[in-house]
This record gives C-alpha cells, structure tokens and sequence, in this order.
C-alpha cells in the first residue's frame, strides 16, 4: 500500500488532474489516520460533543473538492494539508456548536497545531513499537500505516491503544472507560501492543 515518493507524485498528479480513480485512491489511504486523527480532538478537547466520523467525511468531501488546488510534492506536504482542511471542519463544527458563525482563525491555527501534536504522537508511537524509520519522509509514511494497522485490530485492542499510548491515560482510568478490571485492563493492553507489533511487522515486510 505505500507508495515511492515518484510514484506518490505520479498518482497526486493524476488525481488533481480529474483522474476520479485516482482521487478516491489518494483520500482513501488517509482517511484511517484521519479518523485516528479526529477521534483523538474530538475526545480530548470536546469530550465527544461530535461524531468524529461525521467530521472525517466532511473532510474528505473538502479535500476531493479542493484537491486540484494543492501544490505539494511530497507525502508530508498532503498530510500538513488534510489536517488543515480537517482543523478547518472542526472549528466549523466548534461554532456551530456554541450557536455562532463568526470564523476564528486563532481557533483553526490551535486546533491545526493540536492535531500536529497528535500526530507527532503517532509518529513517538512507531518508535516505542520498535520501529524506527529513517528520514522524515518514512516517518509520514509510517504513521500513515501505523494509523491502518490500528483500524485493523479488534476493537478492544485499538480502544486500549488508543486511551494509553495516544491518549496517556492510566490504566486506571483506561479501565473505567472501557467497564473493565485494572488487573484486566493490563493484560488486554499488552496483547493489542503485541498485536500491534506483529501486524506492522507484516506490513512492512518486503
């Protein structure tokens, strides 16, 4: 699934072009780190007042619509713009919620900077696992996948993953969100990063 940096710029090309195969493929392959993404605001910031689902495809219709606008090159230029258009979509939603239609653009330049932050998390995530890729180009890439693997796995593990690695919640409060014992919470934890680490293994394999 991951793509040489000529062939990323080859396939980019063809979808701003109009190439409708070629769009949906791009979006497509980012729409598990973006949903990773938004549930990661949604939770942290608004204690899920939104469907993060809801804010991910919003996101995708923008980004196909948008998509013969964006000029970057390389993967990590895409991601730095989704997760514009993704901050932008929430702080639509943020106003809609709180009953106004003024924009605020502080509010997007903070929530961009939080979802960097999030996915600086991911990336701080592919190191802990073990994983170490070389250059910043393979670290983009990486943490895409790393976002697939996670869409992979039972639910009960992506959910333990998510609440202690990217969240930083404790096992104590991991196990009240989840209904489970501590003692419980523990294990079920370490067998997802077992998991986790045999699927990336897998999918990085030549």
């Amino acid at each position: 699934m991951s793509h040489r940096p000529s062939s990323f710029v080859r396939l980019t090309d063809a979808a701003r072009e109009g190439d409708a195969a070629a769009r949906e493929e791009v979006l497509l392959r980012y729409q598990p780190w973006l949903n990773l993404l938004a549930r990661l605001e949604v939770d942290t910031q608004f204690q899920g007042k939104f469907d993060a689902s809801d804010i991910v495809q919003q996101t995708l219709l923008e980004a196909c619509r948008d998509l013969p606008q964006f000029r970057g090159q390389t993967e990590a230029e895409l991601l730095a713009w989704l997760r514009q258009i993704l901050a932008h979509v929430l702080a639509h939603e943020v106003r809609r919620y709180a009953g106004t239609q003024q924009r605020n653009i502080a509010r997007e330049v903070a929530l961009e900077q939080s979802l960097a932050q999030s996915s600086q998390r991911l990336g701080e995530m592919l190191a802990a696992s073990g994983s170490s890729p070389s250059g910043q180009a393979a670290r983009h890439e990486e943490e895409v996948q790393l976002a697939e693997v996670l869409a992979r796995l039972p639910d009960d593990y992506r959910e333990a993953i998510v609440l202690r690695n990217l969240q930083g919640l404790s096992h104590e409060e991991v196990a009240r969100r989840m209904g489970r014992s501590v003692g419980a919470v523990r294990m079920l934890w370490v067998r997802a990063l077992a998991r986790l680490r045999r699927e990336l293994d897998r999918s990085t394999a030549p």
